[in-house]
């Protein structure tokens, strides 16, 4: 295991060197999207009965920028080491195909964590937020930081240049965050949006992380953990088989 420790180290030690980039900014990112939706429709928007638009829209833009930076962190990583040509001293040291899966996925997924608990921490600045749910809230954290980890790392092997990888982030990625119930409910929505939304696993992520800290979402909450942990399997399996079949990384 000393060769995944380090690996894992070394993906940790990438995005803590640079804090202010990967951490701050995404921090900073966040706290403008609340200032500005919180002041634009705090006082006229009531989504869920006792809880203020502000309380609503935090957990969004916590779990949106848990996604975002998970997915940002293993992928960037992978296709720095591909286009530098130094992934060659990643594959040659004897570690297994599902160490070198875990210590970019764990990596990433820390990445994610701790941009949210940043987002979170500055957000409680500005409004009163309970938790009624903690194990929900972690668990769809986990779960969902999961799901874009691998899928960054699937994404990172698969590119050849930055460009593609920023296709994905912008024609992918930000959409499905987007168009999550981060800044609104489902049920605000016509019926054929409605439907249309819950053809996308992010609002689960979303609505499930939301109901652990308000205990009320727009669906079951073991429905959006239905959704959610098949993705998480479904993802890191589809990441390990592309390690395993050396696919763009050693052909």
């Amino acid at each position: 295991m000393y060769g995944f420790r380090t690996l894992l180290y070394k993906e940790i030690l990438r995005f803590w060197k640079v804090l202010f980039q990967t951490v701050m900014a995404p921090v900073l990112t966040a706290l403008l999207y609340l200032l500005i939706f919180a002041n634009v429709l705090g006082a006229h928007v009531q989504v869920y009965p006792g809880v203020s638009y502000t309380a609503f829209l935090m957990p969004g833009l916590v779990m949106m920028s848990i996604l975002q930076n998970a997915f940002a962190n293993g992928s960037s990583s992978l296709i720095q080491s591909k286009m530098n040509g130094n992934i060659v001293f990643v594959l040659l040291p004897p570690i297994s195909n599902f160490e070198f899966f875990a210590a970019y996925l764990i990596a990433s997924v820390v990445r994610g964590l701790v941009v949210g608990l940043g987002v979170l921490l500055v957000g409680l600045l500005f409004t009163d937020l309970d938790m009624a749910h903690p194990v929900w809230t972690l668990a769809f954290a986990i779960l969902a930081s999961a799901v874009f980890a691998a899928m960054g790392i699937v994404a990172g092997i698969w590119a050849d240049k930055y460009d593609h990888l920023a296709g994905v982030q912008n024609f992918f990625i930000m959409p499905l965050t987007f168009l999550s119930g981060v800044f609104y409910s489902i049920h605000s929505l016509p019926a054929f949006w409605q439907t249309v939304s819950r053809y996308n696993p992010v609002f689960f992520m979303i609505d499930g992380f939301r109901y652990g800290f308000h205990g009320v979402s727009d669906v079951d909450p073991w429905l959006s953990l239905a959704v959610v942990l098949p993705a998480a399997l479904i993802s890191s399996w589809i990441a390990l088989q592309l390690i395993r079949s050396g696919y763009k990384l050693r052909s």
